[in-house]
């Protein structure tokens, strides 16, 4: 059985405070994008052990450390009915790029498990599950445009209609460290009326809507910040970061034909 996990980016992110259990109270916007891993699950009746493999880009960490895996071992303590599987991941989303794309991989692997061995696990209890995995997992079980609290966990679903646009997704390859990121943000900050503002015409965005983590980033890796100017520079209605980095994207009217010439070592997509 295969699943084709999406990435997301953040539309405006704000980190609110810190918690008394040590994550980070946010505030933001998850879009989900169209630029998708590949996860195939098979059985593997003849080997006791769990079988992984991955293709395309590098996946960081051994076996043991990577999503899908936990994702698997979480479900196989509680249902004594999942097999011993093969699991081969295909990676095409950026790893460490503010995408999330291994907490995708992650929530999917848990979807495609309760379907494929007739689980019935409920979506609270997947969500409760995908929390378990991190913070941003529990989105991709509902996978459309979310305003996105607390950890990133409590989500509220809104309209947003970006089928007027086009989405240029780059990333440098340049990997940023989250904790740095987080030790790196000089005050807390929010945004007033997001659910409202993420509403209004995409062009306002660029006076209303930012992510905090851009100044710390923007400072220590000037190239992050010449791929937003870039951006701006080509036509692009509203850019942004990423999550804590280092993907930046621009959204342009559908139909602008813009001319960008990045090294070839970036990731770069138009979706």
């Amino acid at each position: 059985m295969i699943a084709f996990p999406n990435c997301k980016i953040n539309i405006g992110l704000y980190i609110t405070g810190k918690r008394p259990d040590g994550y980070h109270n946010l505030q933001t916007v998850f879009f989900p994008l169209a630029i998708n891993d590949i996860i195939e699950i098979i059985d593997n009746k003849d080997a006791p052990e769990i079988g992984f493999t991955s293709s395309g880009l590098p996946v960081d960490g051994s076996k043991e450390t990577n999503l899908c895996i936990k994702a698997l071992a979480l479900l196989q303590k509680d249902y004594t009915g999942i097999p011993p599987v093969k699991m081969h991941l295909h990676k095409t989303i950026p790893v460490g790029a503010g995408l999330g794309g291994g907490s995708a991989d992650a929530a999917f692997t848990l979807q495609l498990l309760n379907k494929k061995y007739k689980l019935s696990i409920s979506q609270e209890r997947l969500t409760e599950y995908a929390l378990a995995l991190g913070s941003d997992c529990p989105f991709f079980l509902h996978n459309h445009a979310c305003v996105a609290t607390g950890r990133g966990e409590m989500l509220k679903a809104i309209q947003m209609d970006l089928s007027g646009y086009t989405i240029l997704l780059v990333n440098p390859g340049i990997h940023i460290n989250t904790g740095w990121a987080f030790r790196s943000l000089q005050q807390f900050s929010s945004c007033d009326q997001l659910e409202e503002k993420i509403l209004e015409p995409v062009h306002r965005w660029k006076e209303t809507i930012y992510n905090s983590f851009e100044a710390p980033v923007f400072e220590a890796y000037p190239e992050i910040a010449s791929i937003k100017s870039q951006l701006y520079e080509s036509g692009a209605l509203y850019a942004s970061m990423s999550g804590s980095g280092s993907s930046v994207y621009g959204i342009f009217e559908k139909g602008h034909k813009a001319t960008l010439n990045f090294p070839p070592h970036y990731f770069h997509k138009w979706v």
